[in-house]
């Protein structure tokens, strides 16, 4: 006998017996021959189960499961195989994490408890990951808390005013742009379906640290409640300030953002139901006047499933763990980088 084939052949003959010892002996040497060979992985897994060592069974099935190829590449019979494996993954997987809780007392909404998470599978990890320049060290958090941020109840009680000079924009529809827009100086791409797409539009306050005077002029009030937000400034590229506007049933693909010097922050304006953003792990529904921050390098997606525009008032502010001379220096080397072989468009 030296083909994996007549091995498992063996394996399944002495299971059915009920001789899981000489099944799991039958079927090592299949594995030995092929390692990845999805029949064997799971017979493996199925014998250890039914001796009672649920724990490496469950490594086997996860073996498996993750060798496999798409089910349309596997025959049926297989394909069955691998979904009863891969179901068996999630029992033990969440039999494992119900023993830790318990074991342990593990605070619902504590940091430990996101780590239980992540081990059980539940939950994926995610790390910033800027377009464009990292600097290193920051905290890798995705939605921030409010402590850091104390003028965020001012800018929330200004949202009233701030609706109402949004309200009077919105009678010019064509007030906003796609968000994102052709630049005849960098190549075109497809910006997952985004670009010179309506669906997702803005009106800006400020762009790329300009000051837009026609459309400021139009929202005093709303310029007003900025005076002591640690704004994102670098000359020629930050703060961007906008009324962000999502159309009926929009969807903002997955993606990241440039810079992780910098956080973004949205004040919801008019918010229909069915709104919502992800960052990381984390989704969250979208309140009106009830604002957050948050990194934008980390990836996140966001939603209107609803028949009615949703809009927000959208920011950019230096991380609170940045310095003034680390700021300083960001902004400086982006000046350079700025004007480094700048020559006017020919």
């Amino acid at each position: 006998m030296n083909s994996p084939a007549e091995y498992l052949g063996l394996a399944s003959a002495c299971a059915r017996r009920g001789d899981h010892r000489a099944a799991l002996a039958a079927v090592d040497q299949a594995l030995a021959l092929q390692p990845r060979n999805l029949r064997a992985l799971i017979i493996k897994a199925d014998q250890l189960a039914a001796i009672g060592d649920a724990r490496s069974a469950s490594s086997f099935y996860r073996a498996a499961v993750d060798a496999a190829p798409a089910p349309h590449e596997m025959p049926a019979e297989l394909r069955d195989e691998v979904a009863r494996a891969n179901a068996l993954c999630e029992r033990y997987a969440a039999a494992f994490e119900t023993f830790l809780r318990d074991r342990l007392a593990v605070p619902a909404d504590s940091r430990f408890s996101e780590s239980l998470d992540i081990l059980a599978g539940r939950r994926k990890v995610y790390f910033q990951e800027p377009r464009q320049y990292f600097f290193p060290g920051l905290p890798q958090l995705q939605f921030y808390e409010r402590a850091p941020f104390p003028w965020l109840e001012r800018l929330e009680a200004a949202t009233g005013e701030i609706r109402a000079e949004l309200i009077e924009v919105l009678k010019q529809d064509s007030a906003f742009r796609p968000y994102v827009e052709r630049n005849s100086r960098l190549p075109h791409t497809d910006a997952q379906g985004l670009l010179d797409n309506p669906a997702w539009s803005a009106f800006y306050l400020w762009k790329h640290g300009e000051l837009v005077p026609e459309n400021a002029a139009r929202c005093p009030k709303t310029l007003a409640a900025f005076a002591d937000i640690p704004l994102a400034w670098v000359k020629n590229r930050s703060p961007s300030v906008l009324f962000s506007l999502l159309r009926p049933g929009a969807h903002i693909p997955p993606h990241t953002g440039e810079v992780n010097t910098r956080l973004i922050c949205h004040l919801p304006l008019i918010v229909p139901p069915n709104c919502s953003l992800r960052v990381g792990n984390e989704t969250r529904p979208v309140v009106e006047g009830k604002a957050w921050v948050f990194d934008d390098t980390i990836e996140h997606e966001a939603w209107n499933e609803s028949r009615e525009t949703r809009v927000i008032l959208l920011f950019e502010i230096w991380r609170p763990e940045l310095s003034a001379e680390e700021r300083t220096m960001v902004s400086a080397m982006f000046e350079a980088i700025d004007s480094y072989g700048a020559s006017a468009p020919g």
